[in-house]
Formats: C-alpha cells, sequence, structure tokens
C-alpha cells in the first residue's frame, strides 16, 4: 500500500512538473520571439522605420485580442444556438430557443429579474455610502488612517469576503452559544427567535448584496473623495459666498463638479456587480431563491453539462456588461478632455 502510495505522489508530481515546464516553455517562447523582434526593429531605419514600429507594437495585441476574447466569444455565441450536448457526437442546432428559454423559464426569469435588482441596489448604495463616507472622512483627523481601514476590504478577495460575512450570518439554535454575529446581535436587541438568514427569502438576497456593498464602498470611497479635493476652492468660496453651505453646497456645486467621476464610479460596480459569481457560489450556492445570471451560467455548463443554455447565459452577460463598459470608457475621455 506504501508503494502504490508513493507511485500515484510520484506521478501527481511529475504530471505537476511537465504541466510548469510547459508553462515556462510557453512563456519563455513568446519572450524570446519578442526579444528578436525588437532586436530586428532597432536595426531598421529610414522610411520603414515608423511603419514598422506600429504594426509591432499593435500586432501582439490584436492578437492576443483575437485569441483571448474574439474567438472564444464567436465560439460561445455558436454553441448557444445549439443542443444542451454541443461538444458530443450528436450536435444539432436549435437556434434561439436556448435565449426563448432564458426569458421564457420561471426560475431563470427570476434569476434575471434578482440579478436586476443587484444591478440596481448595489452600485447606488456603494456609491451612496462611498460618497458619504468621503465627505465625512476628510474632516477628521487622521483621514489617511480612517480611508486605509475603510478602503481594506477592497483588497479582499470576493471568496474570502464571503467566508467572512458566511461565518457573521451563521444561524445556530437561540437557545444555544450564538457563532453568527449578526443573530447575536439581534438577539441581544430582543428578538428571541431569529431566521436562518440564509434560508430566508428574499432577505437572504440582500444580506449577500451588503457584502458587495462592503467591499466596493472603499473603492468608491477613495475614488470620489479625490475628485472632491479636485474641486477648485475658489468655486466652494464663491459658492459659500453666495450662500451655498451644508446640503446646498453638496448638491448644488460638489455633485455637478463631480458628475462625471459618480457615473464612472457607478458603472465600474455595475460592472463587477455583473460578476458576483464568487459571494452567491461561495455562500449558499445560488439556492434558497438566491441565484444571479453569473453563477447560473457555471451551473448549467458545469454541473448540467448543457453548454447550449449556459452558452446562452454568457452572450446574455456579455451584452449586457458591453454596454457598461463602452459607456464607462467615453465618461473617462470626457472627464479627460475636460481637465
Amino acid at each position: 500500500m506504501y508503494d502504490s502510495h508513493h507511485l500515484i505522489l510520484a506521478g501527481l508530481a511529475g504530471d505537476s512538473a511537465s504541466k510548469l515546464w510547459g508553462v515556462i516553455e510557453a512563456v519563455g517562447g513568446f519572450i524570446a520571439i519578442l526579444a528578436i523582434i525588437f532586436l530586428v526593429a532597432g536595426k531598421v531605419t529610414g522610411r520603414l522605420e515608423r511603419p514598422l514600429t506600429i504594426v509591432i507594437c499593435l500586432v501582439p495585441v490584436v492578437l492576443l485580442l483575437i485569441i483571448g476574447l474574439v474567438i472564444p466569444a464567436i465560439r460561445t455565441f455558436y454553441l448557444s444556438l445549439h443542443g444542451a450536448d454541443a461538444y458530443g457526437p450528436t450536435v444539432h442546432s436549435v437556434g434561439f430557443q436556448n435565449y426563448r428559454w432564458a426569458f421564457s423559464d420561471p426560475s431563470t426569469r427570476s434569476t434575471l429579474i434578482r440579478t436586476v435588482l443587484w444591478l440596481v441596489i448595489v452600485p447606488a448604495v456603494a456609491t451612496g455610502a462611498g460618497l458619504l463616507v468621503a465627505l465625512l472622512v476628510d474632516n477628521m483627523k487622521r483621514a489617511s488612517l480612517a480611508k486605509a481601514f475603510i478602503f481594506l476590504p477592497t483588497a479582499v478577495s470576493f471568496v474570502g469576503a464571503s467566508i467572512i460575512w458566511k461565518y457573521i450570518y451563521n444561524y445556530t439554535d437561540p437557545h444555544r452559544p450564538q457563532i453568527g454575529l449578526l443573530s447575536e446581535i439581534v438577539i441581544k436587541l430582543g428578538w428571541k427567535n431569529p431566521p436562518d438568514w440564509m434560508l430566508s427569502s428574499p432577505v437572504n438576497t440582500f444580506l449577500l448584496m451588503v457584502i458587495m456593498v462592503w467591499i466596493q464602498t472603499g473603492f468608491a470611497m477613495v475614488v470620489l473623495s479625490a475628485a472632491l479635493k479636485s474641486i477648485p476652492d475658489e468655486i466652494i468660496e464663491a459658492a459659500r459666498m453666495d450662500g451655498a453651505t451644508g446640503y446646498r453646497l453638496f448638491r448644488s456645486v460638489q455633485v455637478p463638479m463631480i458628475r462625471n467621476t459618480l457615473v464612472v464610479v457607478i458603472t465600474t460596480i455595475m460592472i463587477a456587480t455583473l460578476k458576483v459569481f464568487d459571494i452567491v457560489y461561495t455562500v449558499t450556492g445560488g439556492n434558497f431563491n438566491t441565484d444571479v445570471l453569473s453563477n447560473e451560467m457555471y451551473t448549467q455548463i458545469f454541473t448540467q453539462f448543457n453548454y447550449g443554455r449556459g452558452s446562452a447565459l454568457a452572450v446574455i452577460l456579455f451584452l449586457a456588461v458591453l454596454p457598461l463598459v463602452g459607456y464607462n470608457v467615453l465618461q473617462m475621455r470626457k472627464e479627460r478632455a475636460s481637465r
């Protein structure tokens, strides 16, 4: 038995070493090719120098974009037009049936509606909280220390944050010592029999949103704080001389001055929210009416092996992200042009 165990470990080690060596060879080969190209380009002079420089800079980027984005996107769309076992020997085209299923199936339609709720609530709350914290913290002593603590969750992975909050939402019988912080708090406040938070719908969905808000508030705070500080002091002083103070100053002067930054922050958080698979999968696995589009896509492909439906959901997710990215880029260009 010892020998068989030893052989298994040796086989795994050999397989891992082989894969590692393959990665090193691929990366080394890519670097060597780039080094040769740049070496040749450095010796080219005359009229060919500028065109060759442009080609050398663009070709690797375009090539990687085609390999990493364009071809997978086309392949995913192709799979979305086929049946469940699109990789098997019985490939059959079903047209847009998978898309009709996504918008007509009651369970999937609920998932889409729940995803829209995430898109509406999380960016609004995270951005509002970040803006409020930025206004309050900037007027505090040792503001940098407070900002560091608030920004800290942003550095935590979605999975790590989910595990932390999973313990906070942990349910134990009220007559026993509590592990979950939330249950302990509400029991101390007088709620003698709190529910199992992650089994209670729709409360569980909103509690999952709290995790995302906790992560994204620090990002919103840092960006919006920088935007508030970039407002010229002359404008603030002029507004105060005209009688604008407190909330009126905030609403009439500060918010309009940082409007572009607010839009960029909101759209960035919306993009992150569409990819909230990690939180849902780690805490509930999409069960108990908490599923979202990204998790349902994963379930269809890797659990139910329905590549057609999973690919259709992936295309829907991609099309939802695309306009947000485009709008974000346009807003950032406008902001740079106004500086």
